[in-house]
């Protein structure tokens, strides 16, 4: 069964945006471990537009569960990030004007940086390093050479396909790229963008599919029937759509 990890970084967003100590990220990460997500996922942002350091720090005190830290190359942040010794780091590219990531990280562009933070990740204790990248057979080949053991794919081009050619090719390119990190030896994790309404042929078309971080549209659902019962309405779609072998 693939895993469900959630993403609380806009519960984060919505407490920032009126300076409070509320919303409460941790408590939502334990609403949704309620509901029965597998682990918990935030980005510790360079801007810290969100997630703050004192939420790293409280959510790795205090939840027991999996932790993916989503973070970008920057010193400060991998320090950080070695500091809280994760279970799962994720390696993402950032730019300071966009909204959300918009695509995958440039594992070939990076490689000297990622040459040495990866060990280092691992030497800290962090179990799983994957790579947040586009479905591209170069950068995944560049993924498995760079010694991570996981990737995670950018499904956001899925989830905002015009129509439903467009869609089709992008699962496509999804799912011949996750047969293609599986055969190299890597962990295929998946997110960006997926939600109740596309998850089922996402997970029908794309195989290996270990995990998947799902953030924005359980918040958002969240707001209606709240979180333990957003996570369970997602976790009801996955268990009922098993990813293809």
């Amino acid at each position: 069964m693939t895993r469900l990890l959630i993403n609380i970084d806009h519960v984060a967003t919505l407490r920032n945006a009126r300076r409070e100590t509320f919303p409460d990220p941790l408590s939502a990460a334990r609403a949704c471990l309620d509901g029965g997500a597998d682990g918990i996922v935030f980005h510790l942002r360079e801007d810290r537009r969100h997630i703050k350091d004192a939420d790293v720090e409280r959510i790795r005190a205090e939840l027991d569960t999996k932790l993916d830290f989503e973070l970008s190359l920057a010193e400060e942040i991998v320090a950080i990030c070695c500091r809280n010794a994760p279970e799962l780091a994720t390696l993402v590219p950032e730019r300071r004007e966009e909204v959300t990531t918009e695509g995958g990280l440039d594992v070939l562009g990076n490689s000297k940086r990622l040459s040495s933070v990866i060990p280092r990740l691992y030497d800290h204790g962090v179990a799983e390093v994957a790579l947040f990248v586009d479905p591209d057979p170069e950068q995944i080949e560049a993924a498995a050479r760079s010694g991570a053991n996981a990737i995670e794919l950018h499904t956001g081009d899925y989830a905002n396909a015009a129509d439903a050619a467009a869609r089709a090719a992008v699962l496509s390119r999804l799912a011949t790229a996750a047969r293609q990190a599986h055969d190299l030896g890597l962990r295929v994790h998946a997110g960006h963008g997926l939600d109740i309404h596309n998850y089922p042929a996402f997970s029908k078309a794309v195989p290996h599919l270990a995990e998947v971080s799902i953030g924005f549209a359980i918040v958002s659902r969240a707001l209606f029937i709240g979180f333990k019962a957003a996570v369970e309405e997602m976790r009801s779609i996955i268990e009922a759509h098993p990813h293809v072998a």
